[in-house]
């Protein structure tokens, strides 16, 4: 089982960079959007869709709905152009969700009897999910793109390293020294102290990273401290999405998004941090830096 994740890991982290690297605008928004299609699948078992054939008429309806958009702005999807007057307030929609996804986590299980039987709140909750979190991927990936091909991958490898670096800090904190628990009711494992240290790590990633990144990557002069600031926000926010998505699970009676990575589970249950990091980072990046 241990070799099988690792193997899992391994592969998954090659294909990223390549991914991240190697892929023009066009190419990585469709190979995203399939990422988010999968995972949308997953969502469908949230939703109480345990059908195969039923979770792949979810699955082909959001190949229509993510196909429809990029098509009809293929010219600005090829000139990365991806956050403009009408894709922009679905970035501010998902921090807009993870405030109220806050409510809803603690205050569950009583917050489930609001929507636990409701199929379109669950399927909106979805959406608030993967559609920022597909915007705010592509927006920092070719953050001037035109100027340099590689600037914003490097930025978003900055995102995704802070996140896993926090959750890497978290976990070796917690295991050393939690006794309480931050969540009990969504995901018993997790402490405030390892969610203390996974925010003193992204202090300390953040503050490093600044000191030896070249300013290219950022492509301007930032305060160091509302930098600092913005990543610490971005892994507080991470924390919550992998709780977010622990709730659904066990309001679902299920252990893991699906079976589609061996050793680690579903699509959802690997981005499920980034799905909240990324749109509250390019929100803070984009807008308030």
């Amino acid at each position: 089982m241990l070799k099988e994740r690792i193997l899992s890991a391994i592969i998954m982290i090659v294909i990223a960079v390549v991914a991240l690297f190697g892929l023009t605008p066009l190419p990585f928004t469709l190979a995203l959007s399939a990422i988010v299609v999968l995972s949308m699948w997953e969502w469908a078992q949230f939703a109480g869709f345990k059908r195969p054939i039923v979770r792949a008429i979810v699955a082909f309806v959001t190949v229509g709905l993510l196909l429809f958009p990029i098509m009809a702005a293929n010219n600005y999807v090829r000139a990365a152009r991806f956050l403009t007057d009408e894709s922009t307030p679905f970035l501010f929609l998902g921090c807009i969700w993870w405030i109220v996804s806050f409510v809803l986590v603690i205050s569950y299980p009583k917050s489930a009897n609001l929507w636990m039987k409701s199929i379109s709140a669950k399927f909106i909750f979805g959406f608030c999910t993967l559609i920022p979190f597909l915007l705010g991927v592509l927006a920092l990936r070719f953050y001037q793109y035109n100027t340099n091909n590689y600037q914003g991958a490097y930025l978003l490898l900055y995102v995704f390293v802070l996140v896993w670096g926090a959750d890497s800090g978290a976990y070796f904190v917690g295991r050393k020294f939690g006794k309480h628990k931050l969540a009990p009711k969504v995901s018993p494992g997790k402490s405030v102290e390892g969610a203390i240290g996974g925010i003193i790590t992204s202090g300390i990633i953040a503050f490093v990273f600044l000191q030896f990144a070249p300013l290219s990557i950022l492509g301007r002069e930032v305060s160091t401290l509302f930098f600092i600031l913005l990543s610490v926000l971005t892994v507080v926010v991470s924390i919550l999405g992998d709780l977010s998505e622990s709730m659904f699970k066990r309001q679902a009676s299920i252990k893991d998004s699906s079976n589609l990575i061996p050793g680690h589970g579903g699509i959802l249950d690997r981005i499920d941090s980034l799905t909240a990091a990324v749109p509250v980072f390019a929100t803070g990046f984009f807008f308030f830096l």
